[in-house]
């Protein structure tokens, strides 16, 4: 009879050395590690060669990536898995790499610096409004670094939702960002005229972005905070990806309602969100964002669909339906006026 294993120290240690794994996919990103990979460096001094480091640097580098599950080593011969082939490889047409210029910006790790400090006051330790400080440069960071990240689940989300053909229609994407949600929809609709709602310069990456997409002549924006702002009128969709999760509930609750009276009578909302399950620790993947929100935000929380579900009905819509969008952990959640 085998007796059970007893206590390990292993995933504390992880937990108090997991900077280390940062560090190191940075590294990578930085040198380009899986995209020489990729092109047919295999073996520690052709890497080191490509990348103009030292040749001891890079077979440590590759060894710990291959430890953390980014690389495979059979005798010497280094090779990207699945997942690194598809998503860090520079020349890939799904590489997220660039997402690390916002995911690791300084003012984004700052406000883990105190993180005891944040549990204590239930919300950052920063400054009073942490990220959402009007104009806060980090979210033209966010813009420029994300938008690769954000077209699967778009487009996801665009095959879930019809728009009318007949007429031309109206979309207002809310928090635009980079614009890639309200583009990918315009893209699939040509009679959609897209209104893009965001700070003054953080818009201008969404113009960026929709005028190489082709949509200058059917795109439009409103700069200033979407609480204070007109939204306009008669929208068919508006959507809201990445948004709610930065207040509290009463706040989403007023804000949805304003939202609701946007929209023409058919009019739908879309809300994209990271939506744990109601124990609040599945899928970890989902469920770890609420920490997020309380070092960055004041009350700002990753909600179940029940309370995005409630948030909802208290503003005036009718029954949600709930979407994953895969590649993406997100979850959509779409509501008729």
């Amino acid at each position: 009879m085998s007796s059970a294993p007893g206590p390990s120290p292993v995933l504390a240690f992880n937990a108090m050395n997991a900077y280390q794994q940062t560090a190191a996919i940075q590294a990578a990103l930085e040198l380009k590690i899986f995209t020489h990979v990729a092109a047919g460096a295999s073996k520690a001094p052709e890497i080191a060669s490509r990348c103009n480091a030292a040749e001891r640097g890079v077979r440590i580098l590759c060894d710990s990536l291959t430890v953390f599950g980014f690389l495979t080593k059979a005798d010497d011969t280094y090779q990207l898995t699945v997942d690194s082939a598809a998503f860090l490889d520079a020349k890939s047409p799904a590489y997220i790499g660039g997402a690390i210029e916002f995911l690791l910006a300084p003012q984004l790790k700052s406000n883990f610096d105190d993180l005891t400090a944040a549990v204590r006051k239930g919300g950052t330790a920063g400054t009073a409004l942490g990220t959402l400080a009007p104009e806060n440069p980090i979210w033209t960071q966010f813009a420029r670094a994300m938008a690769p990240m954000m077209i699967p689940p778009a487009q996801a989300l665009a095959g879930l939702l019809s728009l009318e053909t007949n007429r031309a229609s109206k979309i207002l994407d809310v928090a635009a960002g980079h614009g890639m949600w309200g583009i990918t929809f315009a893209q699939r609709n040509p009679t959609a005229h897209l209104v893009a709602l965001d700070w003054a310069p953080v818009l201008g990456v969404a113009i960026e972005n929709a005028q190489r997409a082709g949509l200058a002549a059917r795109f439009t924006t409103i700069a200033g905070s979407a609480f204070e702002v007109d939204l306009g009128s008669d929208y068919d969709l508006i959507l809201i990806p990445n948004f709610l999760h930065h207040f509290n509930l009463q706040v989403c609750i007023g804000f949805l309602k304003k939202v609701r009276a946007a929209l023409r009578e058919e009019g739908r909302v879309a809300i994209v969100e990271f939506v744990p399950n109601p124990d609040r620790v599945s899928p970890p993947e989902v469920a770890r964002f609420s920490l997020i929100m309380l070092a960055s935000t004041p009350e700002g929380d990753a909600y179940t669909f029940a309370e995005l579900e409630k948030m909802l009905g208290e503003a005036g819509f009718k029954t949600p339906e709930m979407h994953p969008l895969p590649p993406s952990v997100a979850t959509a959640i779409i509501a008729p006026k």
